[in-house]
């Protein structure tokens, strides 16, 4: 059975914020609310809980996984950018955007793309999950919380709950999250290519 954090979407209880990083140090999956949908996520080195992670959304090694970072500068320590894809980075983080990258050798081989050699990383604009990164001081590995054959990702913490309460350890409640996921802008390339369009503006980036 999960734990159920209700966590102030403005101010988040310091108190609670340590417990749940706890959770993921333990090797725990918690649903976490961001500045679009709910995401799942678990510590970056734990190999079992990324594993589970995949089976629970049914993703096999080709699908992205995402890193949370906490600023630009984490996100640099992940993955290669240049400084035409830093710039387009300020520009848009945080935010509820999703880069792919070229991972550096600090990603383990495991969470990058088997044959690109790429990541998917972002920089949420949400209380509660700056604090956790905060608290962890280091990125997250997460993905958005679409359940196998839907379409819709969860938004709501009482019905992720009932649908997922003996498969994760926590639960955070942060309050309502967007219904759209993350915009997924592909940055490998000469120009910046659109891979979903979600709740942010691909205008920026000229797509």
């Amino acid at each position: 059975m999960s734990q159920f954090f209700q966590i102030h979407p403005d101010n988040p209880q310091a108190r609670l914020i340590k417990q749940a990083a706890q959770i993921v140090h333990g090797g725990g999956i918690v649903a976490l609310p961001t500045d679009s949908c709910y995401a799942l996520v678990c510590h970056l080195d734990d190999k079992n809980a990324v594993e589970r992670l995949r089976r629970i959304r049914q993703v096999d090694d080709k699908h992205h996984l995402t890193l949370l970072c906490r600023d630009l500068s984490e996100i640099a320590q992940y993955a290669r950018v240049d400084n035409r894809q830093y710039r387009m980075l300020k520009s848009a983080t945080p935010g509820p955007y999703t880069f792919i990258l070229e991972a550096t050798k600090e990603v383990p081989r495991r969470l990058s793309h088997p044959s690109r050699k790429t990541i998917g990383l972002r920089v949420p604009e949400n209380a509660v999950a700056q604090a956790l990164l905060q608290e962890l001081g280091q990125p997250l590995i997460g993905t958005t919380l679409i359940l196998p054959d839907e379409e819709d990702p969860l938004t709501d913490a009482d019905q992720i709950r009932d649908r997922l309460e003996r498969q994760i350890e926590l639960i955070i409640d942060g309050g309502a999250c967007s219904l759209e996921p993350t915009t997924v802008i592909d940055l490998t390339g000469d120009e910046p290519e659109l891979l979903r369009q979600g709740r942010g503006d691909a205008a920026i980036f000229g797509l």
